[in-house]
């Protein structure tokens, strides 16, 4: 190869470093762009109707963090653990949704994008890691998370399963989460925000499930199912579940989640809208799907 080449090749390597950052930015540019003009339509409706200035607050403390987020995707190298195709999904969602309820089980370096995406929203992280979090909230301290601990191991994937088919109260039509110690599967003993709030998006990014003794997501995939099926409000839950090619993801996904709801899979990434049990005209029997 000559050298020209060599030094091309080099070039086009490093670039594509910075592609995943700057496309991130750019979504979040988008978002500030579209919730702005949002903003200032209904800005300009509630000055004709009242004096009040109290909201203009909370709308500029949203737009700071959506511009830290611009200049922290901008600047660095370090990118978020999903790609631009699977961003695109969950933030064509937020789009619509936002300001919601947003759960994110993990958190990394994607964390201050996905807040600054649901502006005005309830984003909350969900990490396994104490120190973890604290490395986080250094470079960004208006994420919102909490420390958590999970009972089960990766290794226990196929007993989870068959202990779930043979215990009631794992069991769709009576399956509830806080307390429900009968059920290894149902995540207990977290904060009460997790259990009180009604969660429009939830996505499965952790905890670790890639060795045999890290925490893996069967619970936090049977749980989410859980909190879908048991809404009171209107409206289906979306779960986006990453890592799909993994073998316990997919297992789990396709036992709780259930096909039937699969509504997009881009790359690792699959989105589930799974309604109210409420809606379903029969939810009764002993499997989810």
């Amino acid at each position: 190869m000559k050298r020209e080449e060599i030094i091309k090749n080099r070039q086009f390597i490093a670039d594509k470093k910075w592609f995943l950052p700057i496309t991130v930015a750019g979504l979040i540019a988008g978002a500030i762009l579209i919730s702005s003009s949002m903003k200032t339509t209904d800005y300009s409706l509630l000055c004709s109707l009242s004096k009040s200035r109290s909201g203009t607050i909370n709308e500029f403390s949203t737009t700071v963090d959506q511009l830290k987020a611009i200049i922290h995707y901008a600047t660095s190298r370090i990118v978020p653990q999903q790609n631009f195709r699977e961003i695109s999904v969950t933030f064509g969602v937020l789009q619509k949704r936002s300001p919601c309820n947003f759960l994110v089980f993990g958190l990394g370096y994607d964390s201050l994008m996905w807040t600054s995406l649901n502006p005005g929203g309830n984003t909350l992280f969900l990490e396994e890691d104490p120190k973890w979090i604290q490395t986080v909230l250094n470079d960004a301290p208006s994420l919102r998370a909490h420390a958590v601990k999970y009972s089960t191991q990766l290794k226990q994937a196929n007993s989870l399963l068959a202990h779930y088919k043979s215990e009631p109260n794992c069991h769709p039509s009576k399956a509830y989460l806080r307390g429900n110690h009968k059920c290894k599967l149902a995540l207990t003993g977290f904060p009460d925000e997790f259990y009180d709030t009604e969660w429009d998006l939830i996505m499965i990014d952790a905890p670790r499930g890639y060795f045999p003794e890290a925490p893996g997501r069967m619970a936090a995939i049977f749980s989410a199912a859980v909190m879908a099926r048991n809404r009171k409000g209107s409206g289906a839950t979306h779960v986006f579940l990453h890592d799909v090619d993994r073998k316990v993801e997919k297992g789990f996904a396709r036992e709780f989640l259930c096909k039937k709801y699969l509504v997009k899979s881009v790359g690792r990434l699959w989105h589930f809208e799974i309604p109210p049990a409420a809606n379903l005209s029969s939810h009764a029997g002993h499997r989810f799907c």
